[in-house]
């Protein structure tokens, strides 16, 4: 049985943060933790399910390879359920919630800053630079630290204040009852320091909106409705916390003279009808300017198809590549000299006797 997506399992989109894709699993984990759901094996599956599809969303190294390749590209480096008891489950949920609570004495120190936010752009490749992979540049518009103030937020000769309310710890301590909990401090919004004088170009962001153009590398085989994860080339975090990841769709040209099929390729010869008759060799072009040689049996017919096995387009999961199709067609003269006609004629009383 094949695996689901696993943005499908955590019902989010392929370009959700990290935030939103804790939630998600927050929320499927406790609805089907076995705990709720006592000898419920269907919930105990969907739970296990939720947990891989957690343990490879969450990873920044492989959700890149699951983003490029889907589960083929894992190579069994997700969330492995086999031999492992309930209690190694648990331990990933658990871990997962000292993540919301701030750890088990709701002590857990100043709140990490949220990472900026990704970014989607679509590009479009010729056929010829998908067979071969190319680098190419991506326009993306998007926030960019400020030069004015180098990110900080506060004006020149001024800085951020370390806010009182919470010491810089950016939480606050909230007793209910025997348990302490870490929340939010309201007054910096978790930040830790306050700006008091913003710096006028950003007003007080420390981000302004700007174009700029990264250098992504399309590999080799890439095709339509791939998308390819930069990491790093999203919006910039704030507070020097990371920036989100910046993602490629891509969209592969049709082009005139071959088609693709996958990782095969697809391209049309035209013959004579001696060539057909006899046999010949054809010197057919790869995208890549390169030529292969096919030979063409004596009696082809039309609509022939030759097959060349490895002379295809590249597959991303593996080093092999599809193959290559010629589609064979014989021209046929609409006009014909006495000469010629008379000599079909002879060759056609020859191979009726």
């Amino acid at each position: 049985m094949s695996k689901r997506d696993y943005y499908e399992v955590l019902g989010v989109q392929k370009d959700a943060g990290d935030d939103e894709i804790r939630k998600a699993y927050k929320k499927l984990a406790v609805k089907f933790h076995p705990d709720r759901n006592p000898d419920n094996p269907e919930a105990e599956a969907s739970f296990k399910e939720a947990t891989e599809a957690y343990s490879v969303l969450s990873d920044g190294e492989k959700r890149a390879a699951y983003d490029r390749f889907g589960h083929a590209g894992l190579g069994g480096a997700g969330f492995d359920f086999q031999g492992a008891g309930i209690g190694d489950i648990f331990t990933h949920f658990q871990d997962l919630f000292s993540d919301f609570f701030g750890g088990a004495g709701g002590g857990g120190g100043r709140r990490r800053a949220a990472r900026g936010q990704d970014i989607r752009v679509e590009t479009r490749l010729t056929l010829e630079e998908a067979f071969v992979g190319c680098k190419k540049e991506v326009k993306v518009r998007g926030a960019a630290p400020c030069d004015t103030c180098k990110g900080s937020g506060a004006a020149e000769g001024s800085k951020a204040e370390t806010c009182r309310h919470c010491g810089g710890a950016g939480q606050v301590a909230t007793q209910r009852g025997f348990i302490m909990f870490s929340t939010t401090c309201p007054s910096c919004q978790g930040q830790g320091r306050i700006i008091t004088n913003p710096c006028g170009d950003c007003k007080g962001q420390g981000q302004v909106l700007k174009e700029r153009k990264v250098l992504v590398t399309f590999p080799a085989g890439v095709d339509s409705g791939v998308r390819l994860r930069v990491s790093g080339q999203g919006m910039p975090g704030p507070e020097g916390a990371p920036s989100g990841d910046l993602y490629v769709d891509v969209e592969v040209a049709p082009d005139e003279r071959w088609e693709r099929d996958g990782a095969d390729l697809l391209v049309r010869e035209v013959i004579a009808f001696s060539e057909a008759a006899l046999g010949t060799e054809l010197d057919v072009e790869l995208p890549d300017q390169s030529k292969v040689q096919v030979e063409v049996p004596k009696g082809t017919q039309p609509g022939t198809v030759l097959t060349l096995r490895g002379k295809g387009i590249p597959r991303l999961d593996r080093r092999a590549r599809g193959d290559l199709h010629i589609f064979v067609n014989v021209a046929v003269p609409k006009k014909l000299s006495r000469k010629a006609k008379k000599l079909l004629a002879e060759l056609d009383a020859e191979l009726a006797s």
